[in-house]
């Protein structure tokens, strides 16, 4: 399953160096092993099957998370461990149909960093295994349903301010003059009603967030260890 995730300039440049140090790693990892085992006056059928033997030890060893030869498999290990440190590593129920098909961060959040200079810069494609995926996906949806539902109800009572209302005119099809007039006819949020729709944006989770966090977890080495009864 893809993802395309924003991330900074700094989160890509530590993932593609951990991509170039893991690769080096299985590599020489490789060669080691093809100069122990392929050795002269072996036959070529001999030879091949060393091969053969090594390269399936390899693919075991990126299963597991020895090697990291990919920014996939890389990031593939972040987020199981990223679920697990979590406690979203379990069973979810299927959402509703289409709930976890819209683009873009669910209904009522704004963006959590914005694009472009000081925000996010850069974008990162994920292939994680389809269980896994589909686990994230669940997880966020479930994870933030209460407050997504919370802040709908908040829009309703306050509105959720020009910007928001022509961005969700423009999504839904309708004029940017009614969708103006509807907004401007809404009473202003107080600030206690504002501090009440931060404290809900902030208990919004996304596929973005997770995936980041995985992302960070797999290249700071500041990122605390996880407790053994969760590691592989």
């Amino acid at each position: 399953m893809k993802f395309h995730v924003a991330v900074t300039e700094e989160a890509l440049k530590a993932l593609n160096a951990l991509r170039k140090d893991e690769r080096e790693r299985e590599e020489e990892w490789v060669a080691s092993r093809r100069r122990e085992l392929i050795v002269p006056g072996m036959s070529r059928r001999e030879a091949a099957a060393a091969r053969r033997d090594i390269r399936a030890q390899v693919a075991r060893m990126r299963r597991s998370g020895e090697f990291g030869g990919t920014r996939d498999d890389i990031v593939t290990r972040a987020v199981h461990q990223e679920l697990r440190a979590r406690g979203l590593d379990r069973k979810w129920p299927k959402p509703p149909e289409g709930a976890v098909d819209a683009p873009g961060r669910p209904w009522g959040t704004p963006p959590s960093t914005p694009m472009g200079e000081g925000g996010y810069t850069e974008r990162v494609s994920v292939n994680l295994p389809y269980s896994l995926g589909d686990t994230v996906r669940r997880a966020a949806y479930w994870t933030s349903k209460a407050a997504v539902e919370a802040l709908q109800e908040w829009a309703d009572r306050w509105g959720d301010g020009v910007d928001v209302a022509l961005r969700e005119a423009e999504r839904d099809g309708i004029p940017a003059e009614l969708a103006l007039i509807a907004a401007a006819g809404r009473p202003s949020a107080p600030q206690s009603a504002l501090e009440i729709r931060d404290r809900l944006r902030a208990q919004i989770l996304t596929t973005g967030d997770l995936l980041r966090a995985a992302i960070e977890r797999a290249t700071e080495a500041s990122q605390p260890e996880l407790p053994s009864e969760v590691r592989d």
